[in-house]
């Protein structure tokens, strides 16, 4: 059986961070990866908010030099999935793939998923003119038409921040009226450039080498309607990959991972970062520090004992 000081579940900004920290600590560490080392991240076209790239940087390049880095300073990580994890007399086991790695430490950064619409054209146009992160990517569309679809907090904070850059903001909500905060919304309906579409929803996206239109269905007459954007952000909800430890980790109602401050969760030794935690501004930024504080964590606990 492998054994390690640290393992990692996940391999994206806060993975890899945790990865690096724990392995210039000189413990022991593997990260496990199902897809793609970098995470969410290698689907962004440019990052243009991420400190110390001023002209902006490829998600993809920035999760090769995250990934990179991490290696340099010793840490082992393999492509495969983890599917069951226990406590142990040394702290815990995992199961991955077909074998048992133990661990005496464990520092799970498996991310989430952006909730999808489903619909015709949305994987194709992934990263030409859809988009799941307004923070991300709202500066690429400075002075063009865009579209939000939702209707929550997270929806309507993304219209008032594209506000800023963008020349009018549809907002497509399925309702007639918003499920945002209270004081979220009066900021929105205050905002000219800010335009609603009530009791909608998008049907289908068209274009081909970018987003050039989107289809609208009125959900009460079934009528449809096109309208011509550069960009839709969907803003419909996350999905924690956290089933794995339902029962496991205290989790919050969405299936975030409740966690303090020092990234310390329900269960001593186990450790949490980035999007997956609860209340996680899910970005970049805020994952990476994210991962080096578990990572610090997880060696001030193993020191202790």
């Amino acid at each position: 059986m492998k054994e390690y000081e640290v393992v990692i579940i996940g391999g994206g900004p806060a993975g890899l961070t945790a990865g690096l920290y724990a392995s210039r600590y000189g413990l022991s560490t593997m990260l496990i990866e199902r897809g793609l080392f970098g995470g969410q991240i290698v689907n962004a076209v440019e990052i243009q908010n991420y400190p110390g790239f001023p002209g902006g940087v490829s998600g993809i390049d920035l999760g090769q030099m995250m990934y990179d880095q991490a290696i340099k300073f010793g840490l082992r990580a393999e492509t495969a999935e983890v599917s069951g994890i226990k406590t142990s007399g040394t702290g815990f086991d995992l199961t991955v793939d077909d074998e048992t790695i133990s661990a005496k430490t464990v520092i799970i950064a498996s991310g989430s998923n952006y909730r999808k619409m489903g619909i015709d054209g949305e994987e194709r146009l992934n990263g030409r003119g859809i988009s799941y992160c307004a923070t991300c990517d709202g500066f690429l569309f400075k002075n063009l038409d865009v579209a939000v679809v939702g209707g929550g907090d997270t929806a309507v904070t993304d219209a008032l921040e594209l506000s800023q850059h963008c020349k009018t903001v549809y907002v497509i909500h399925r309702r007639d009226q918003l499920r945002a905060s209270e004081i979220v919304q009066r900021a929105a309906f205050s905002v000219d450039r800010i335009k609603f579409i009530w009791n909608s929803v998008v049907a289908k996206l068209e274009g081909q080498e970018k987003l050039e239109k989107v289809i609208i269905q009125d959900v009460k007459t079934g009528g449809t309607s096109g309208l011509n954007v550069s960009g839709v952000f969907v803003a419909i909800g996350l999905i924690p990959n956290s089933a794995l430890f339902k029962g496991f980790l205290e989790l919050d109602e969405a299936g975030n991972i409740v966690s303090n401050e020092m990234m310390h969760t329900s269960v001593p030794g186990i450790f949490t970062a980035g999007d997956i935690r609860k209340n996680s501004p899910r970005q970049v930024a805020t994952a990476v520090g994210d991962g080096a504080t578990a990572a610090k964590s997880a060696f001030s606990y193993l020191k202790e004992r």
